[in-house]
């Protein structure tokens, strides 16, 4: 029998310890070691398929001139936001990790995408719901089978939480896709400790990491979170798999965002944005037009950005509040909104434009539940502001695009031509933009040609001209 010992890891990156201790030497948190029980005798590695000769053969180095490299081919689904957010469609052999809190929607998210892959063969397996269960939800996800053949034909459900037994049906069954719900059901046998430990959860993953890189079939992790926001346990969980995925969103609301924030085969800067529906998740394909309220009258603090998320041009709805301090401190809330950011801007507004906002309560939202890092959304932040202060509402079908500087001036933003025709298409009048994104005189490289656009571009370089045009 092999031996077994006791170790301590900490549940926040995985650190193993001989003996307990009050804070981790790695990740500095305190209270976070727990006691397993571990296996040091040889382990064999679970057998779902035979090495092949070039497997079996010790590894060399390889000149980097000599390594063959053919273009990866990707494996589209019918979701063009899951698409999106992947870089292009499933890159064979992947490991995603999805994370969400409980009941937002990554088991929808996932049933669902196994249900309409066409001509794959996709293992759906769950320990946490029963084979009737997920019947259930697969009638309702798919209640009006197509013309031509039922959805979910290729779809198969297992029911089990023994990595062991699980690689036995997967050689029996040769999926061309595997969905894990959720990683921290699974158990090894080689691990003595608790379904959902460290140790656990560590081994699954790199069990399920060997057969995707060996078979070069994707494999879909579902994670749960902690309270803190981040996915459970162990840090190597997320360096472990190629791609990291977080399902965000109020489960009070309808729309939710499916975030990249780690991908090896893509940018890691895409958002999809879903509407939860009694069918399941529908795509938003224009994001614009959900994020934008339809107001019949002008109301003063209410302005229009254009930000980017990755590829992605949006025009989002910014909406600030400035009151006069009913209990003396003054109250600095963002929604959305890096708040030491708008710290910034209001420092910039008081110092360089002269408002007096010092003893006013200042509150700022940005619609739609988002979350926006974009420098590009400061200038209309400082519009939203400002309208509130003054209680004038800024023109209908105007937006902007700038950074604000800590000089006042207007700073220049990336990729600005997307920016002006997402505002084109929606049908604004005129958008803000600031004279650095405009090419130098002497410049012979190839010029931003404005007037293709059938839009009022305002030229402006410093908030006070921006003031001046919008309230005279």
């Amino acid at each position: 029998m092999a031996k077994s010992k006791i170790a301590y890891f900490c549940q926040s990156c995985g650190f193993e310890s001989p003996k307990w201790l009050g804070k981790c030497p790695s990740c500095q948190q305190w209270n976070t070691f727990v006691e397993e029980v571990i296996e040091k005798g040889n382990a064999s590695v679970p057998a779902w398929k035979p090495a092949s000769t070039s497997q079996q053969r010790a590894n060399k180095p390889v000149p980097v001139t000599e390594i063959t490299y053919t273009e990866e081919h990707r494996v589209p689904t019918p979701d063009k936001e899951f698409n999106r957010v992947l870089g292009g469609g499933i890159v064979p052999g992947s490991l995603v990790l999805i994370g969400g809190e409980p009941g937002i929607g990554k088991s929808t998210l996932m049933l669902q995408l196994a249900l309409n892959m066409p001509n794959q063969k996709v293992l759906y397996v769950s320990g946490e719901e029963s084979e009737r269960q997920i019947k259930m939800r697969a009638e309702r996800l798919a209640p009006q089978p197509p013309k031509g053949g039922a959805i979910g034909e290729g779809a198969y459900i297992l029911t089990e939480t023994s990595t062991q037994n699980i690689f036995k049906q997967i050689e029996a069954l040769e999926p061309d896709m595997v969905v894990i719900d959720s990683i921290q059901t699974l158990h090894s046998a080689h691990i003595e400790s608790t379904p959902g430990s460290v140790s656990q959860v560590r081994e699954c993953t790199a069990e399920l990491l060997r057969f995707a890189k060996e078979t070069s079939t994707p494999v879909f992790l579902i994670g749960h979170i902690t309270k803190d926001g981040m996915i459970a346990g162990p840090k190597i969980l997320e360096h472990m798999v190629d791609t990291v995925l977080q399902f965000e969103g109020d489960r009070h609301h309808v729309y939710r965002i499916l975030r990249t924030i780690k991908n090896r085969f893509g940018s890691a800067s895409e958002l999809g944005i879903y509407e939860m529906m009694g069918e399941g998740l529908r795509e938003v394909s224009n994001p614009s037009e959900i994020l934008l309220s339809h107001r019949e009258a002008p109301l003063s603090g209410i302005t229009i950005s254009a930000t980017l998320e990755g590829m992605r041009p949006m025009l989002i709805e910014t909406q600030a509040l400035v009151s006069a301090s009913a209990y003396g401190t003054p109250q600095r809330t963002a929604t959305g909104f890096d708040t030491k950011r708008m710290s910034m801007l209001l420092a910039v507004l008081e110092k360089r434009c002269g408002f007096r906002l010092g003893a006013k309560d200042v509150f700022l939202n940005i619609t739609g539940g988002i979350r926006v890092e974009d420098p590009a959304i400061d200038l209309g932040l400082a519009a939203a502001i400002i309208s509130s202060h003054e209680d004038m509402p800024i023109p209908f079908k105007t937006c902007f695009a700038g950074e604000l500087g800590l000089s006042g001036e207007i700073r220049a933003v990336n990729r600005v031509e997307q920016r002006i025709a997402e505002a084109q298409k929606l049908g604004f009048n005129q958008i803000f933009i600031s004279k650095y994104n405009l090419p130098a005189s002497g410049q012979d490289k190839k010029r931003m040609d404005l007037s293709r656009y059938d839009i009022d571009i305002k030229i402006v370089s410093s908030i006070e001209e921006v003031f001046g045009l919008l309230f005279g």
